[in-house]
């Protein structure tokens, strides 16, 4: 059986605000060291699938920069291996950008059919989770299906996030509803994984697009397959988390720290690959106090770090204190700094004594995107210079690249739930 994995990356990712501003979603780092695409690859090469299509379109630049000809994956290979596909001109016109999922990977359907697929598991490269696809293509298979959902149980006031299922007794689905606004159709939600035979997800794709413009696996394959055609439902009670929300990022980063975590990094059976830069040890000064946090290489930490997430290269001077907050690449954090509750991207310069995250007003949400920050959450852009001694409250964005003059409008006082 020849199967190739088709994964899904071009999205923006907007309600991660800064963090995605100048780069795909799938290539934000989490967990210190990693990409949340890395996830996604690992399990295709853990679960030996070694024939990958990444399908970019949204700043492709950080994923293709990440990925390269994928060799910390093993997918360097003479035939097969990964390939990054972007939207291209048909003949002369002009570009043309994907729209929808489906459209997708149409438009890419070529590198199917080059290899001569005989399934095609279509996935995300913006989940974390670890998942074996072997299983679930040992059940697509063993249930002569033509799609295979990934599914699992979600709380009754999510639903209206995902796609619902509902199925009888033998795991086949009878029913998809896209984001239902009732509650009543169940709890049992898509994961946005999906296995198909090669030659039904063609035809279904030629067929649809002539109705569809925007053909989304969702809103129009899916739904139209299950009067059709074999569609069950593979049941998977594992750890899955969207990280799309700054909020939900925040959270499932300081779940890592849990002793009971369960997203085990340390697992051999299970490995988690990336790319990464040959950087020194981790190494502590002589006034060090570190507390139940996660330190990548290259870190020098002279300060304090408390259940907080430090990727390769930061730095904690004497004094400062880096509290329940993530820290991205070769941040420097300056003398008496205080951070608390703070996601900060890469590069950022905090100044002497500046006390990011300060105050105790965690519900005032932010004027310009109260949808997005609102539960005491300061974000800081890449490259962003904190000026020494000022006050940054909760909720706060701090656009990519501020310098110190673009904070004096505020004095030495940024509010919360304002943004620089």
């Amino acid at each position: 059986m020849n199967v190739v994995a088709v994964v899904m990356a071009g999205g923006a990712g907007t309600r991660l605000t800064v963090l995605s501003e100048k780069r795909a979603k799938p290539s934000v780092p989490f967990a210190g060291k990693y990409r949340i695409i890395d996830f996604t690859l690992s399990n295709c090469v853990n679960s030996n699938i070694f024939n990958i299509a990444v399908l970019t379109q949204y700043r492709p630049h950080s994923l293709n920069e990440h990925i390269g000809i994928g060799k910390p994956w093993d997918l360097d290979r003479a035939s097969g291996g990964v390939r990054l596909l972007q939207p291209y001109q048909v003949g002369g016109g002009t570009q043309i950008w994907y729209r929808g999922t489906a459209d997708a990977v149409l438009q890419n359907y070529d590198y199917v059919r080059e290899l001569r697929a005989d399934r095609v598991v279509v996935l995300g490269g913006d989940h974390i989770y670890k998942m074996d696809y072997a299983k679930m293509l040992r059940f697509h298979d063993d249930n002569r299906a033509d799609l295979t959902v990934a599914v699992m149980e979600v709380p009754l006031e999510e639903t209206h996030r995902f796609g619902i299922m509902s199925v009888d007794d033998e795991s086949r689905i009878t029913a998809f509803h896209e984001k239902p606004k009732d509650r009543d159709k169940g709890t049992l939600a898509s994961m946005g994984i999906y296995i198909f035979n090669a030659d039904m997800l063609e035809s279904r794709l030629l067929a649809g697009s002539e109705q569809f413009p925007d053909l989304d696996f969702g809103k129009h394959v899916i739904p139209n397959m299950i009067d059709e055609n074999n569609v069950f439902a593979y049941r998977f009670d594992g750890y899955w988390v969207d990280v799309g929300t700054i909020d939900s990022y925040w959270a499932t980063s300081m779940e890592l720290l849990d002793p009971g975590s369960p997203l085990n990094l340390y697992d051999r059976s299970w490995p988690l690959l990336t790319r990464s830069q040959e950087r020194p040890p981790v190494k502590l000064g002589p006034q060090a106090k570190v507390h139940n946090s996660l330190m990548c290489n290259g870190c020098v930490v002279r300060g304090q770090v408390e259940r907080s997430v430090l990727s390769p290269g930061v730095y904690v001077s004497p004094g400062a204190v880096v509290r329940d907050s993530v820290v991205m690449n070769d941040t420097w954090i300056g003398p008496g700094a205080v951070l608390d509750k703070v996601v900060v991207d890469k590069e950022v310069v905090v100044g002497s004594g500046a006390l990011v995250g300060f105050g105790s007003d965690h519900d005032t949400v932010n004027k310009l995107d109260p949808d997005k920050l609102f539960t005491g959450i300061t974000v800081i852009g890449k490259g962003a210079h904190i000026p020494a001694n000022v006050r940054v409250g909760r909720n706060v964005l701090i656009n990519a690249a501020r310098e110190e003059e673009d904070f004096a409008p505020f004095g030495d006082h940024v509010a919360s739930g304002e943004t620089v």
